[in-house]
C-alpha cells in the first residue's frame, strides 16, 4: 500500500451514499467492446457504484479498492467479490479480465505501475476503461457563485492531482490502442440539500473544514437557496463524463 493516497476512508459512509451513479448507457457500451464477458475488473472501485452497473453485465466482477473502509461500505451483490488491493498489484491472474474499469480515480495512481498491472491482467484484445467527471453547472444564476466556491472558497484545497480530472485526463499517458467513445452523462434530480450532501463528500470541502474550522457549504448554500427556491424542489442536474478506452 506503500504511496496510497487516502482522502476519502474518513468519509466512506457519506462517499456510499451521496456520490452519484453512472449511466447505464456507459456499462452497456463498454461491454459490447469486449469479446468475452467473463470477468471486469473495477479498480478503485470506492464503495462500487461502477461495479453494480458492471455486474449487469459480466459474470463476476472483482471490485478492489486499497482503501478497507470504502469496501467495508460497499453494497454488497451476488456477482461483485470485494476485496482490499491497491491499483498496482491486483493479486488477479495474468490475462484473466475482459474489461478493467477506472472510474474517477486514475489520477491518484502510480500511473506506469497500473498501466503494467492492466497489460498483465487483461486477455489479448480486452479493453481498459478509464473515465471521470468533473465539476457539474448549475442551472440559471446558480452557476457562477458554484463556480466561485469550486475555484476561489476550495480550490486551494484540492489535491494536485485534481489537475487531471479539469483536464479531462488529456495529459494523462496512455499506452493502448485509443477507441473514441460517445458522450455520456450523469444525470440526476435532486434537492438542494442532496446536491449539498454530495458536496460534503469532495476531499476539497473536508480539507477546508480541517484548516478553517468552519464548513464552506453554509455560505454557499446561503448564496444557492435564494435562487434555487423551495429547497425541497428536485432540480435537473447533470455531469458530463470524460474517458480514455483503449484496448490491449
Amino acid at each position: 500500500m506503500t504511496g496510497f493516497k487516502d482522502h476519502f476512508s474518513s468519509a466512506s459512509g457519506d462517499y456510499a451514499a451521496y456520490r452519484p451513479d453512472y449511466p447505464a448507457a456507459l456499462f452497456a457500451w463498454l461491454a459490447s467492446l469486449c469479446a468475452e464477458r467473463d470477468t471486469a475488473w473495477d479498480c478503485a472501485t470506492g464503495s462500487g457504484q461502477a461495479a453494480r452497473g458492471l455486474a449487469a453485465h459480466f459474470g463476476r466482477v472483482v471490485a478492489t479498492d486499497a482503501s478497507a473502509e470504502q469496501i467495508r461500505h460497499a453494497e454488497a451483490h451476488p456477482a461483485i467479490d470485494y476485496r482490499v488491493a491497491p491499483a498496482e498489484a491486483s493479486g488477479l491472474a495474468d490475462r484473466s479480465v475482459d474489461l478493467v474499469a477506472v472510474a474517477q480515480a486514475a489520477h491518484w495512481f502510480d500511473l506506469p505501475r497500473f498501466h503494467a498491472e492492466a497489460a498483465r491482467v487483461l486477455k489479448a484484445g480486452s479493453v481498459l476503461a478509464l473515465w471521470g467527471y468533473g465539476r457539474m453547472v448549475l442551472p440559471d444564476e446558480m452557476d457562477a457563485p458554484f463556480r466561485r466556491f469550486y475555484d476561489q472558497t476550495v480550490g486551494p484545497y484540492w489535491p494536485p492531482e485534481r489537475a487531471l480530472i479539469d483536464d479531462a485526463y488529456r495529459s494523462l499517458a496512455f499506452p493502448f490502442a485509443e477507441i473514441p467513445s460517445p458522450a455520456f452523462f450523469i444525470e440526476v434530480e435532486w434537492t438542494l440539500p442532496r446536491l449539498l450532501a454530495y458536496l460534503s463528500t469532495w476531499s476539497a470541502v473536508r480539507r477546508y473544514q480541517d484548516a478553517q474550522g468552519h464548513d464552506p457549504l453554509l455560505a454557499l448554500m446561503a448564496e444557492l437557496a435564494p435562487i434555487w427556491g423551495d429547497p425541497a424542489v428536485a432540480r435537473a442536474l447533470q455531469w458530463p463524463l470524460f474517458l480514455r478506452v483503449g484496448r490491449r
